[in-house]
């Protein structure tokens, strides 16, 4: 739907206003909306009506809306009822994991688990001076700094970088005098030394 060249209010362009308040229309679209919204003081109306109940709607925590187990329940048990179909069940909500002390000053997150190829991904987080025991890789490992400085042998990591390290390899010096957070995927066979 386009807009009258003339600025004048139309019926139809509530719909374009809406659009634009939820910033659902291509840049092009939107910029002749909002030229439209303010030369048309009727939409600059619709839409400061509308700003604070899209504000309200993106403010609420997602499981504000999200119905109980036993409601789910219960509209699932009613509606294979009435369809003839299995109750569907609800997706199983994710939640954040634990940060647990692998060491003193060392802790992880895991985030997944990759059985079949023996790989885990996580994060890890030193504590200022802290230092990670000597390893052999079992596996490709990949290191990904997100914050801190890290110390590799003699390679010194700042946020951003990233680190390799081929099978059969040994960090033999792993620290961070000023503490780090880093993204480290690695096999679940790693050997310390």
């Amino acid at each position: 739907m386009s807009l009258v060249p003339d600025h004048q209010h139309r019926p139809e362009h509530t719909e374009q206003v809406c659009l634009y308040v939820l910033q659902a229309l291509g840049a092009d679209e939107a910029a002749a909306v909002g030229a439209h919204i303010g030369a048309c003081a009727e939409c600059r109306h619709q839409l400061e009506t509308l700003r604070p109940v899209v504000s309200a709607f993106t403010a609420w925590p997602s499981d504000g809306v999200r119905p109980s187990p036993a409601l789910w329940n219960r509209l699932a048990q009613r509606i294979a009822a009435e369809t003839g179909g299995a109750p569907v069940t609800p997706a199983p909500q994710w939640t954040e994991p634990e940060w647990k002390e692998a060491a003193p000053g060392i802790s992880c997150k895991l985030l997944a688990t990759d059985p079949e190829r023996d790989r885990v991904s996580m994060l890890v987080r030193l504590a200022p001076g802290t230092a990670y025991p000597p390893h052999r890789h079992a596996g490709l490992e990949e290191l990904h700094l997100l914050d801190g400085e890290l110390v590799i042998g003699e390679r010194t990591l700042h946020p951003g970088d990233y680190n390799v390290a081929e099978a059969g390899t040994t960090d033999h010096r792993v620290w961070s005098e000023t503490g780090c957070t880093c993204v480290l995927i690695t096999s679940v066979r790693d050997v310390i030394l």
